[in-house]
């Protein structure tokens, strides 16, 4: 893996770095790992970051490019499935902020299961897109049952899993259901979901106490094949 499409490096404009020396810093020491080309997505929550194509767009060209250089190619989002996202969606189908290939990374509720998740999947292919399912491995209420993410490839989603999940980062459960999701072969994607430093330094040490290379012979990790052209 050479490329990450999940991150939320760009400063200052969700729950990741707060500002672009942290920003420089950490994409300096994931490149240290071998990443060498990221697509930020910062989250657009309405509720709780009401990003734009505008924001996250000005933020984006305001990185110094004599110190990310070649790192940073393209942009997109993270969006949050809520009634919010389901109404803007219906109004301006065509504005939304996308990984090459009209592909859409979209998230989910944590605790609680979305009753709306396969009309806007639905919706999603029906204008086009591709949609692409953020860490299943995380969602509190698949753990006692992960053959339910099923659904989500039945449906037409993409599966992207995070790399911290399968080190044990978030916990016991969230390793379990990534290296299940692995063996199954569901996985389509990875991504370092990104944060601030302590995501950063779990990386470096789990790639020095593990090689999990083996975890994933039964995927076949589209990273490169999909993202790997020119930029959004």
């Amino acid at each position: 893996m050479h490329l990450d499409m999940h991150s939320h490096i760009l400063p200052g404009i969700d729950d990741g770095c707060e500002n672009v020396e942290e920003s420089v810093e950490l994409l300096q020491r994931l490149e240290a790992l071998g990443l060498k080309k990221f697509y930020f997505t910062p989250h657009i929550f309405q509720d709780m970051y009401p990003n734009n194509a505008e924001t996250i767009g000005n933020t984006f060209h305001g990185l110094p490019q004599e110190e990310v250089g070649q790192l940073a190619v393209g942009y997109a989002a993270e969006y949050m499935v809520d009634t919010a996202f389901d109404q803007q969606f219906a109004n301006n189908p065509r504005n939304l902020l996308t990984l090459p290939g009209e592909h859409v990374l979209i998230e989910i509720s944590y605790i609680e299961e979305s009753k709306l998740v396969e009309k806007v999947v639905f919706d999603l292919q029906m204008e086009g897109y591709i949609p692409i399912l953020a860490h299943p491995e995380r969602y509190i209420y698949y753990h006692r049952d992960p053959k339910k993410i099923e659904r989500f490839q039945d449906i037409g989603c993409m599966l992207q899993l995070n790399l911290l999940s399968l080190m044990g980062y978030y916990g016991r459960n969230e390793r379990r259901v990534a290296k299940y999701l692995l063996e199954q072969g569901m996985i389509d994607l990875v991504g370092t979901d990104v944060h601030h430093e302590r995501h950063v330094r779990a990386l470096e040490i789990g790639v020095q106490r593990e090689d999990i290379r083996a975890y994933f012979k039964n995927c076949e990790i589209m990273n490169e094949e999909l993202f790997s052209g020119v930029a959004t």
